[in-house]
């Protein structure tokens, strides 16, 4: 019986230790508007994930869904990883800006993190990467390269930060070859590989022998690579797999930083709202390797370009810039404030159609 009541003992010991550990462990949810194999947004928010598991090991757990398209359905899902005892999540899309405020006010010691948003509450911060630093590289070398003077430019949503990609790309492209022009087809969504490969598709079929887009499949670059003699870019990941031609680079988000680093905050109890927007300096925007396709001399250039946006000696919007009217935005040498850009709802002088409302 002694030996009974001290293997008891032993047992509630054992539990209550097993308990505190399992007490401690940061259960962190994300939800993804595409699917993590799509080699695009999603597949690099992924990877980010994974990286948070590696880093933290068994003091942390993470959980996901995928393919959750934007509006009720995220909130329900947001609501469950909730209830599911989440501590921290992570709504990587636009389009959960609003889902995530309501679901945040009814889980006020739940942590969010909205990707691309505004919106922030005492429990909800916002973070971003200024992918348009990337898009003024990715400008420089479509405008070197293009031979017919028309380059092709996939929008997903007319929202602020797909218009300061088109601008920043088209500015760039401009600077060095002042007979481009830009053809803009709207797909209106994040990921579907028909809609993107026909958009790009039209784009060819209208003299555009560079694609440049901000959707998340690879069919784009399936169909420049048919097409022949059309050069892409890797949108969010590198997508290599099409190298070194149609793809001559490519922007990559590289989230893992930061997603450790709030993970780390909410463990640690020190986590508190915050608005994030890192570029090529901070890592959090990366520059994929630049092909043999692209001239050596057109490398240097965009690589000087990509480390004078790093350490902050030029700024990709930087004046004299006019708007699309006619008016004046940016005198001689001045820089476009934060909030501009943030809100951005205009296209630059030189770009051709309206943003659709």
């Amino acid at each position: 019986m002694k030996f009974k009541s001290l293997l008891t003992t032993a047992t509630i010991a054992l539990g209550l230790a097993t308990g505190a550990v399992a007490q401690d462990k940061t259960k962190v949810g994300f939800v993804y508007v595409g699917p993590v194999g799509d080699g695009g947004w999603t597949y690099e928010h992924n990877k980010g994930r994974l990286a948070v598991e590696e880093h933290f090991g068994d003091k942390v757990e993470t959980v996901f869904v995928e393919s959750v398209p934007e509006g009720p359905d995220a909130e329900r899902v947001m609501t469950q990883m909730a209830l599911d005892g989440a501590d921290l999540i992570f709504t990587t899309s636009f389009g959960y800006m609003d889902p995530t405020i309501n679901v945040a006010k009814k889980f006020p010691d739940v942590k969010f993190e909205h990707a691309t948003g505004y919106k922030t509450a005492d429990n909800v911060s916002v973070y971003s990467a200024r992918f348009y630093e990337g898009r003024a590289v990715q400008g420089h070398i479509a405008g070197k390269m293009t031979k017919s003077n028309t380059i092709g430019y996939i929008g997903s949503y007319p929202i602020p930060e797909v218009i300061r990609g088109i601008n920043s790309a088209y500015i760039h492209a401009k600077k060095v070859n002042p007979d481009v022009e830009f053809k803009i087809v709207w797909a209106y969504t994040w990921f579907d590989p028909a809609k993107e490969a026909d958009a790009a598709t039209v784009l060819i079929e209208q003299g555009a022998d560079v694609i440049l887009q901000h959707t998340d499949s690879t069919a784009p670059q399936a169909a420049a690579q048919e097409a022949g003699n059309v050069i892409t870019f890797g949108q969010a990941s590198d997508m290599g797999e099409y190298a070194p031609m149609p793809r001559v680079s490519s922007i990559i988000d590289n989230w893992a930083p930061y997603y450790i680093a709030r993970v780390q905050a909410v463990a640690d109890g020190t986590w508190s709202t915050a608005n994030t927007w890192d570029g090529i300096g901070p890592g959090m925007v990366e520059i994929g390797e630049i092909s043999d396709a692209v001239p050596a001399d057109v490398k240097e250039e965009a690589l000087a370009l990509k480390a004078a946006l790093a350490d902050g000696s030029y700024h990709a919007f930087t004046g004299p810039l006019k708007k699309q009217d006619g008016s004046d935005w940016l005198a001689d040498g001045e820089t476009a404030d934060d909030g501009t850009l943030a809100g951005m709802n205009f296209y630059v002088e030189g770009l051709e159609g309206e943003i659709p409302q």
